[in-house]
């Protein structure tokens, strides 16, 4: 009996922060599928290593820093491992992970893994490899996303890159460049496939999905230049949500992330018209002061941002909303951070994600703003956020016992695998005994107690 040798070099990604950084991990990995190398989950006996990072907060960075030291023990016992760092971090530390501190092999920025295998021929001949090139047009809307650390059952669909908003505490625009859109053919395609694969969910994604406008190709900001024909039949993210919604009925539909400026009354309407778009929406504020906002270059005010949040629960009565809100921004009074404190209890949110000010090299507010928040206070202000806010998502979620909600069936529960876990409509956590269903499955579930987190359920 003859057997075959598999003769592929074993590679690694190992992605941190936000979901458009796993979305292209699926984009690299895929791209390394299709020269030569193949996926393993063994990242200690693998022949490339690559890091997808992130560096939005500095403790994001310190993580990622900590992994790339333990790998000078396995380069030490492996000469021939090859260490690559992308994403958001590889854009700014190009030189001091290449040059300086020699602990990468490859470094490679968001809009050039098309270049990755011409890269690691690079480094086997011994040269450092480096294309952090910011792209005006690359979407990556031809390739087939590998899903290597997918459930099967919910997939990230990218419709957007780049951002234009440049808010001075954020490094985005610096490192994933001006924001463009995906043609929605291509789109569509994906979706397709997704759907004949056995899918039932999607996420559509993207630094600001609301500002997603398609007029046959370029940046939004030349939009203005387009022919009027070009205008006529151009696409806004309210006519592709809708489009997805009618074509793929079958299907779940999510969206993240939207900004406040960016969403219009048409997206509301077509998400309360479509029962398989979710309902939730996230929703960033920062911040619950005109005065920070105007500091961070946000472009709404905390009146416009209410009049939005009433507008949602007028046209979506049960839909979910979450946040992101940084404390101890440079400036960040007492009676600021009591602001955020009134907003929070205005909204009362379904839960959110609450960070603490770190200044990130390179962005505006590090330039122009002293980071005057003393760490002590930016720590109690920051305890304060998530102590009320777990009040509130205790509260929403208790509204939801003696009810029923609909869950896709994602996983096991991680604490039982008597127990299955999904979430609803509203993005919330449900955990549910398991009886005769699967993974993929749409089922009723009453919901008999909950936490802060959590809602517990019969099936």
């Amino acid at each position: 009996m003859l057997t075959t040798v598999d003769n592929k070099k074993k590679y690694s990604i190992i992605t941190y922060g936000c979901q458009m950084n796993f979305s292209d991990s699926e984009i690299v990995s895929s791209i390394l599928d299709n020269n030569g190398y193949k996926s393993s989950d063994d990242y200690i006996n693998s022949d490339l290593i690559l890091l997808n990072t992130c560096s939005i907060r500095e403790k994001a960075e310190l993580t990622v820093r900590k992994k790339l030291e333990s790998f000078k023990k396995l380069k030490k016992k492996n000469s021939n491992l090859k260490v690559g760092v992308l994403g958001c971090m590889a854009e700014r530390l190009k030189e001091k992970f290449l040059i300086e501190e020699k602990i990468v092999d490859l470094v490679v920025g968001p809009d050039a893994y098309r270049d990755i295998p011409n890269l690691l021929r690079e480094v086997e001949v011994g040269n450092n490899a480096v294309n952090v090139i910011l792209s005006k047009d690359e979407t990556y809307g031809d390739i087939d996303p590998s899903r290597f650390s997918s459930n099967g059952i919910s997939a990230f669909v990218s419709i957007t890159r780049g951002c234009d908003n440049m808010c001075t505490f954020c490094v985005v625009p610096f490192t994933r460049g001006r924001e463009r859109s995906r043609d929605p053919k291509s789109i569509i395609q994906e979706i397709s496939k997704l759907r004949d694969e056995g899918y039932r969910e999607i996420t559509l994604l993207g630094q600001n999905v609301d500002s997603y406008l398609w007029y046959g190709g370029g940046l939004k900001k030349d939009y203005k230049n387009a022919s009027e024909l070009q205008k006529k039949t151009s696409l806004s993210f309210s006519k592709l949500l809708e489009l997805i919604a009618v074509n793929f009925k079958e299907m779940r539909i999510r969206f993240t992330t939207s900004n406040p400026q960016d969403m219009s009354d048409n997206v509301l309407t077509v998400m309360a018209k479509h029962k398989n778009i979710c309902k939730h929406i996230h929703l960033p504020v920062q911040s619950g002061s005109d005065k920070i906002l105007k500091l961070m270059n946000r472009k709404h005010t905390i009146g416009e941002y209410k009049e939005l949040i009433d507008k949602i629960k007028k046209i979506i009565p049960n839909c979910g909303i979450s946040h992101d809100i940084i404390t101890g921004f440079p400036n960040e009074s007492e009676n600021d951070h009591k602001m955020t404190l009134e907003l929070m209890n205005y909204v009362k949110y379904d839960f959110g994600f609450m960070f603490k000010y770190s200044e990130r090299p390179g962005t505006l507010a590090s330039k122009k703003l002293k980071d005057n928040v003393p760490e002590k206070i930016k720590q109690r202000r920051l305890n304060e956020i998530i102590d009320l806010q777990q009040k509130h998502s205790y509260f929403n979620l208790k509204n939801y016992v003696g009810k029923n909600c609909e869950v896709l069936i994602e996983k096991e529960s991680k604490k039982s695998s008597q127990y299955w876990c999904g979430r609803n409509d509203q993005n919330i956590m449900v955990v549910f005994p398991k009886k005769n269903q699967k993974a993929g499955d749409l089922v009723n579930i009453k919901i008999d107690d909950n936490t802060s987190t959590t809602l517990i359920g019969s099936s």
